[in-house]
């Protein structure tokens, strides 16, 4: 399955159906584990070279947009 917005995926062949980033193997989760422990955007891309910065901020935004949408 691959999300509304095609910056993410799930499929069960790609460690078991974890949200990771769209054509890699980087759960997401990673993403925000690395941002909460202070660790900088630069820092997560030198570590997974595989998603691009256009990937990471895109899911910041996306989540963003989502988070401050009127209820």
């Amino acid at each position: 399955m691959v999300t509304q917005n095609n910056l993410i995926e799930r499929r069960k062949d790609i460690l078991g159906g974890i949200p990771v980033f769209k054509g890699t193997r980087v759960p997401v989760s990673t993403f925000f584990e690395y941002l909460e422990t202070g660790s900088s955007l630069n820092d997560f891309l030198d570590d997974f070279p595989t998603v691009s910065r256009q990937q990471a901020i895109q899911v910041l935004e996306r989540f963003k947009d989502q988070l401050l949408q009127p209820q």
